[in-house]
C-alpha cells in the first residue's frame, strides 16, 4: 500500500514545525521505524526552512511553498518546492568540500539533507524556483499498519 499527501504552506517560520509534525504523525501511524522517521523529519525541516528563508521573490512568487510526501512500499520520497530565485547552478555533492564552521548560523541545511537521505536531487534554476527532492529506504515496526506490501 502507498500513501501520499501534499501541502501548500505560507512562507512563515510556523509552517516548518507543522510540516514536520504532519510527516512524523503519518509515519508513526503507518508504522515506520522511529529512527527513519526522525532522519526524514530533520531533512524535511531543513528543506522547509530553506524554502521559508530563500523561497520567495521570484517571478512566480505565491508567498508559499509546497511539500509533498510519498510513502510507497520500501521508500519515502519528499519534495519541497518554492517559487523563489532557484539555485544559481545545479548543486553537486562534493564530499571533500569543507563544511561550514560549527558556529555558523547558516549553510549546513543542504549538506545535512544529503547526509540523512539515501538520494537527493536539487533542481530549479534562476527564476524558476527550487525543488529539493530526497528519499530514504523505509524500515517498518513489527506492528506496522501498512508495512512494505
Amino acid at each position: 500500500m502507498s500513501i501520499w499527501w501534499s501541502l501548500h504552506l505560507r512562507r512563515e517560520a510556523a509552517s516548518v514545525p507543522l510540516a514536520r509534525r504532519l510527516l512524523l504523525g503519518a509515519m508513526d501511524t503507518a508504522g515506520v521505524d522511529p529512527d527513519i522517521s526522525f532522519d526524514l523529519s530533520v531533512a524535511l525541516t531543513e528543506a522547509c526552512a530553506n524554502a521559508v528563508e530563500h523561497g520567495g521573490y521570484g517571478p512566480a512568487d505565491s508567498g508559499g511553498y509546497r511539500v509533498t510526501a510519498y510513502l510507497d512500499g520500501e521508500k519515502c520520497r519528499i519534495e519541497v518546492a518554492d517559487s523563489g530565485p532557484g539555485f544559481p547552478r545545479r548543486r553537486v555533492v562534493r564530499p571533500s568540500a569543507r563544511p561550514p564552521s560549527l558556529t555558523a548560523e547558516s549553510g549546513r541545511g543542504l549538506g545535512l539533507i544529503e547526509q540523512l537521505a539515501d538520494h537527493v536531487d536539487f533542481t530549479g534554476g534562476p527564476g524558476h524556483g527550487a525543488v529539493v527532492s530526497f528519499d530514504k529506504t523505509l524500515k517498518w515496526r513489527e506492528d506496522a499498519l501498512l508495512g512494505a506490501v
